[in-house]
C-alpha cells in the first residue's frame, strides 16, 4: 500500500488524482440538480433571471475565479517540483513508457485492439459521433437546464462513455499498469522484472477452429466464424431493438437514418466494452484472454 501510496503522490499523477475528485464532484452535482429539477412543476433555471449585466456581475465572478487559480498554482509549484526527467536518450527506454494522462485512455485500447483501431478508427468514430449528436438529437426538451426524467437514454449513455469508457481507462492506464505494461493491483509492487505468460486465444479458438493451418496460414473458417460473431452482435441486437420501438411515434420522429446512426454508435461502444471483458475476465476464473474475435489478412478486431 505504501508504494501506491507514493505513486499517486508523484508530480506527474497529483492532477489525475485531482482530477478524479472533480470527477466525481461535477457527476454527483449534475444528477443532484437533474433530480431536484425533475421533482418540481418548474426547473430551477427557469426561475432565475437570465439577464445581467457583465459588470459587475461576470467580470467580478471571473476576476476572483482568476485569483484563485493563481493562488493554487502558486501553492502547487512551491509545494511540489516540477516532473522534469533527464533528456531523451534513445538507448535507455522508460519502463513503462507512458503517454500524456489524456491519451492513456487510448493506449490502454492498444491493449484489446490492433493499433490502426485503437489510434485511428475508434477515436475517429467518438469524433464523428459527438458531432452527429445535434444532428440524431431531435428532443426539444431539456435544453437549458439539468433532467434526467426527459433524457434518460441520452444522459446514462453519455454517463457510461465518458466514465467508462475514457475516465475509467485513465485510471487503468495510470495507477494499474505497470513495466511491461503488466497488470498490477494497488498494493503490489511494481517489479521490473515480472514475466507474465499470456496464452491468449482467438474467440474461434475456444470453439475448437484454429486461427491458423499447419503450414501458418490463415484459416478461412476462422475468419468466417468472426465475421458471423461481429454481424450477428450488430445485426441482432439492432434488430432486436427496432422491433420494440418501430411503431412508436418517438421512432417516427427520429426517422430511420437516425435511428440506424444513433444505434450503429451505441452498439460500437457496447462491442468495445464485450472486448474488454473479453480480454480481462477470463483469467480471472482460470481461462484464456480473447485476443481477437475476427481474424482477416487486413485488420483484426
Amino acid at each position: 500500500m505504501n508504494h501506491f501510496l507514493e505513486l499517486i503522490s508523484k508530480p506527474d499523477n497529483v492532477p489525475i488524482v485531482g482530477l478524479l475528485f472533480l470527477i466525481v464532484f461535477y457527476t454527483w452535482l449534475a444528477y443532484s440538480k437533474a433530480i431536484k429539477n425533475d421533482s418540481q412543476e418548474i426547473p430551477e433555471e427557469a426561475k432565475q433571471d437570465d439577464k445581467v449585466q457583465v459588470w459587475p456581475n461576470l467580470v467580478r465572478v471571473e476576476f476572483l475565479a482568476m485569483l484563485a487559480v493563481f493562488i493554487i498554482l502558486a501553492v502547487w509549484s512551491i509545494l511540489i517540483d516540477a516532473p522534469l526527467e533527464q533528456s531523451a536518450n534513445p538507448a535507455l527506454t522508460p519502463n513503462p513508457s507512458k503517454a500524456p494522462w489524456y491519451f492513456l485512455g487510448l493506449q490502454e485500447l492498444l491493449v484489446y485492439f490492433d493499433p490502426w483501431i485503437a489510434g485511428v478508427i475508434l477515436p475517429t468514430i467518438i469524433i464523428v459521433g459527438l458531432m452527429a449528436i445535434p444532428y440524431i438529437d431531435i428532443n426539444p426538451k431539456g435544453n437549458g437546464y439539468y433532467t434526467f426524467k426527459e433524457r434518460k437514454f441520452a444522459i446514462l449513455t453519455f454517463s457510461f462513455g465518458f466514465l467508462i469508457l475514457w475516465i475509467a481507462l485513465i485510471i487503468l492506464g495510470t495507477f494499474l499498469r505497470g513495466p511491461g505494461w503488466n497488470f498490477f493491483l494497488p498494493w503490489e509492487i511494481w517489479d521490473a522484472h515480472k514475466v507474465v505468460v499470456l496464452n491468449n486465444l482467438d474467440l474461434s479458438e475456444y470453439f475448437g477452429i484454429p486461427t491458423v493451418n499447419s503450414d501458418n496460414t490463415l484459416n478461412i473458417f476462422a475468419s468466417i466464424f468472426g465475421f458471423l460473431v461481429v454481424a450477428i452482435f450488430y445485426v441482432g441486437f439492432g434488430l432486436w431493438h427496432y422491433t420494440k420501438i418501430k411503431s412508436t411515434e418517438f421512432f417516427k420522429k427520429l426517422g430511420p437514418t437516425r435511428y440506424w446512426t444513433t444505434s450503429f454508435l451505441f452498439w460500437t461502444m457496447m462491442f468495445v466494452v464485450l472486448k474488454i471483458f473479453l480480454r480481462l475476465l477470463p483469467p480471472v476464473f482460470g481461462g484464456y484472454p480473447v485476443k481477437y474475435i475476427w481474424v482477416t489478412p487486413w485488420f483484426n478486431i
